[in-house]
């Protein structure tokens, strides 16, 4: 087979490949929102095969298999390890124009050096066996892959009860030049908030999260006030532990400001009895805790990130086998503009917002997300407000460049804080190599075209920053 992923993948023009080989392909990487595991980076672990480190927990490619008519046993159940992979094997022909036919190839590519061959039915098991050999290799390990694919800085995904002790192991490694890539904790406080609490099951899993977080935070949560007050202990500690970004997950954004007649003490002491409480409650007691953390991230200097439009767990039957993240999520419709920037203004009236970078998952809000950010910079912060990367479903190769194109029209492109991974893979890291292709191709072609200036001192200037030196700059890590 011709090789396929070859040097000019994507790059059309002369412009965008001397864009991306001289100023996008060697950047370091700044990684700051994914799901991967601190423990891995901290004992640094290494994967016995491909099934470990490729499949497992990768609910995108679950989702192929089960369209391809993959039986279950062979995705997540108790199939061996080299069965999975070639059930995996034989579909990857079938998903031509789905951005896992691109992924793959990127992933065999970098850092196995696999372009020779793709891999299908007949090529499984010599790509089995050659990469499962470099696997056994120290530079193939978790930290190995890290350094190979460049990458300076990872920003993992935590809930607030964690101890972050593995962050603290590795902070150690760093501080001894054992390790010197930083891993740092994010606040992720989605199940502080009592969502769930509109239903009697959800008041049960509620209250027992609340235990936990009483037990974290060493806080009696008697009342909403002690709510607030663990929540506000437990953002200090991340804090304290390198923590300077936060996340939120949304199906559609929702925040009410309070108004004089409510009591949110009174709603969350019923929840507190084991009671339910109504869907407005439940927005209110959210709201004044997204504010808190609104306030709370202002004030030492993070950046909020608010993630929208995810509608999850639509499989019963595989929610009940399986859990959440098994591959039945998809995009939800909806309006939920003008709540969003309520939110947004009565942090801003008074001084209290934050950094703040908003991702939707429906394609259909692009233009409202990128036009709405924009109304809250506030002249003293360069892209203080920013249109995040494409995600999840949008971050792909229409997706990546759709993104691109409404931020170039509704904001500053040149400001543009650049990609992530999302990821629980350590193989994820060529999505950046993705984007960067992406990102020269559609300044290289314009180049070429007449669209801008054929000054590659000024567009590669531009390519530079996107790709790490906004990121560095505007995290202040």
């Amino acid at each position: 087979m011709e090789r396929f992923i070859t040097e000019t993948f994507l790059l059309n023009t002369e412009s965008a490949r001397r864009l991306y080989f001289e100023y996008a392909q060697n950047e370091p990487i700044i990684d700051y929102h994914c799901h991967l595991s601190p423990r891995e980076v901290a004992e640094d672990r290494r994967f016995e095969n491909m099934t470990q480190i490729w499949l497992g927990g990768d609910h995108y490619k679950w989702r192929a298999l089960r369209a391809a008519g993959v039986d279950e046993r062979y995705i997540t159940g108790n199939a061996s390890d080299w069965e999975k992979f070639e059930r995996w094997a034989e579909i990857v022909p079938l998903t031509i124009r789905n951005p896992l036919f691109h992924w793959t190839a990127l992933e065999l590519n970098r850092p196995f050096g696999i372009n020779d061959r793709f891999l299908n039915k007949s090529t499984a098991e010599s790509i089995w066996r050659e990469c499962n050999s470099k696997l056994a290799e120290p530079a193939f390990s978790a930290r190995g892959i890290m350094k190979q694919m460049k990458v300076e800085l990872v920003c993992t995904t935590d809930d607030p009860i964690d101890s972050l002790e593995y962050h603290k192991q590795i902070a150690a490694d760093n501080a001894s030049g054992a390790f010197t890539i930083r891993v740092l904790p994010t606040f992720r406080p989605d199940k502080v908030f009592p969502r769930s609490c509109e239903t009697p099951d959800g008041v049960v899993s509620y209250l027992q999260y609340v235990a936990k977080l009483e037990q974290a935070s060493d806080v009696a949560i008697t009342s909403f006030a002690a709510l607030r007050a663990a929540f506000a202990k437990r953002h200090a500690y991340f804090h304290e532990s390198g923590g300077r970004l936060s996340d939120c997950g949304f199906e559609l954004f929702e925040w009410t400001k309070p108004s004089n007649g409510a009591n949110p003490e009174e709603a969350f002491g019923r929840v507190l009895k084991g009671e339910t409480i109504s869907h407005a409650e439940s927005v209110a007691l959210s709201s004044i805790l997204l504010s808190d953390l609104g306030r709370l991230n202002a004030q030492k200097g993070w950046t909020s990130q608010l993630h929208i439009g995810a509608m999850r767990n639509n499989a019963t039957r595989v929610f009940n086998a399986l859990g959440a993240d098994a591959g039945c999520d998809s995009m939800v419709d909806g309006a939920y503009g003008k709540p969003l920037s309520a939110y947004f203004d009565d942090l801003d009236q008074d001084g209290a917002l934050p950094r703040t970078i908003v991702y939707n998952l429906n394609p259909s809000s692009n233009y409202l997300l990128a036009s709405l950010v924009a109304n809250f910079n506030d002249g003293a912060i360069p892209g203080k407000m920013q249109y995040g990367a494409g995600w999840w479903f949008l971050d792909q190769k229409n997706g990546m460049e759709e993104q691109l194109e409404t931020l170039s029209n509704m904001g500053l492109l040149s400001l543009f804080v650049g990609m992530l991974t999302d990821s629980r893979s350590f193989l994820s890291y060529t999505r950046h190599e993705y984007f960067r292709r992406i990102l020269c191709n559609l300044l290289g072609g314009e180049m070429e075209s007449g669209l801008l200036p054929n000054d590659f001192d000024w567009i590669g200037g531009m390519v530079k920053r996107i790709c790490y030196g906004n990121a560095k700059q505007y995290f202040r890590f």
